[in-house]
């Protein structure tokens, strides 16, 4: 499983030093932009390339205990489903190997210059769906 390495500062937390339930929106992003990196697809390649960009259609966020600052976090990615012109990943932010909080995240593939649905490109969609791990 993909995990990317987050630590919790002061920017990402409110005034009692707890991680505001929006930022843990943005780490859950950045886990998802670099699993695709480390597939080979950095968001400016699939633009450039494919314009392609794929933007959040869906979530559903279980909070199940706060992260605080200074806290070192694993934000894990894992494709769950890639359809035609979407895919759903299976997200978690953990510490110490405790889970913190779960996400479903069903992203939509549009195209980059009119933010139009797009069919995910063959080649790319064949790539992808090797790379799915169902639940």
């Amino acid at each position: 499983m993909f995990s990317l390495p987050v630590r919790v500062y002061w920017e990402d937390t409110d005034a009692g030093g707890v991680v505001y339930h929006a930022q843990y929106l943005a780490f859950l992003e950045r886990a998802r932009s670099e699993w695709m990196r480390a597939n080979g697809y950095g968001q400016d390649r699939l633009r450039q390339e494919h314009d392609l960009v794929f933007a959040v259609r869906a979530m559903a966020v279980d909070f199940l205990k706060p992260a605080r600052l200074d806290d070192a976090l694993q934000v894990t990615a894992q494709l769950r489903d890639c359809r035609r012109a979407s895919a759903v990943f299976d997200q978690a932010v953990l510490r110490d190997g405790v889970t913190l909080l779960t996400a479903q995240v069903r992203v939509a593939a549009l195209d980059a210059g009119g933010f139009r649905p797009k069919a995910i490109p063959a080649g790319l969609h064949t790539q992808l769906k090797a790379l799915e791990r169902p639940a």
